[in-house]
C-alpha cells in the first residue's frame, strides 16, 4: 500500500490557504481516481481505494492529518504503523516557499527547510519519504511568511493552481509505479508554471 499525505490545517477557515495546497492535491487525486469516501481515522481524514497503473492495480491510502500542520507527523506515523508502510512508499505533498508559484518538484529525503509539517513528519518516520513540493513563492520578507502561508490563494494564482493540481492527479499512477522522473516530467508538461 502507498500512503499519500497532504499537509494542511483542518477547518473551513483554512481551506483556501496556501498552506493547505497539500490537502488540495489530495482532493484532486481522490476526485480523479474516485477514491473514498473520506473517513476519520489516524487523527486525520482518509480516503482509500485502488488506482490502475501500467503495472496493474495499486492500493492507496490518502491522508489529510487533522492535527494541524505542525503536528502532522503524529497522524502520518499512526497510519504508517497500522499498515506497515515503508517510508519509501510514503509521499507527502506540501507548500514550498523556496519554489516559484506554480513550480513543482519531487524529491526524496532532505531537510525540512523550516517547514514544521515536514519537521514533524521526519521526527515520526524513520527513513526517507518522497515529497511533492508545490511552489507558492516567498513573500520577500521573512517576517511576512506566516501571513503569506496562512493567506488564501488569490484569483490570479487560481489560474495556475487548478491546472497544476489537475496535472498531479492525472500523472498520479506514475508515482505508484515508482517512476519518479516520469511523474515529475508529466506534471511539469501538463501544467507549465506561470
Amino acid at each position: 500500500m502507498h500512503l499519500i499525505v497532504g499537509l494542511g490545517n483542518p477547518g473551513g477557515k483554512y481551506a483556501g490557504n496556501r498552506h493547505n495546497v497539500g490537502f488540495m492535491a489530495l482532493d484532486a487525486i481522490a476526485e480523479d481516481w474516485r477514491l473514498g469516501p473520506w473517513k476519520s481515522r489516524f487523527q486525520g481524514q482518509t480516503a482509500e481505494g485502488v488506482v490502475e497503473t501500467g503495472q496493474g492495480p495499486k492500493k492507496v491510502l490518502l491522508l489529510k492529518p487533522q492535527t494541524y500542520y505542525n503536528e502532522a507527523g503524529r497522524s502520518v506515523a499512526e497510519a504508517a504503523r497500522f499498515y506497515k508502510i515503508d517510508p519509501a512508499d510514503i509521499l507527502v505533498f506540501h507548500d514550498e516557499l523556496d519554489l516559484a508559484p506554480g513550480k513543482f518538484r519531487l524529491k526524496t529525503g532532505g531537510g525540512h527547510a523550516g517547514n514544521n509539517g515536514l519537521r514533524s513528519t521526519k521526527a515520526h518516520i524513520a527513513g526517507d519519504f518522497k515529497r511533492g513540493r508545490i511552489g507558492i513563492g516567498h513573500p520577500g520578507d521573512k517576517n511576512q511568511v506566516t501571513n503569506w502561508v496562512l493567506g488564501d490563494f488569490s484569483k490570479a494564482e487560481g489560474e495556475w493552481l487548478g491546472p497544476l493540481l489537475d496535472a498531479i492527479a492525472r500523472a498520479f499512477p506514475l508515482i505508484l509505479e515508482g517512476n519518479e522522473d516520469a511523474f515529475q516530467t508529466k506534471v511539469t508538461h501538463l501544467a507549465p508554471a506561470p
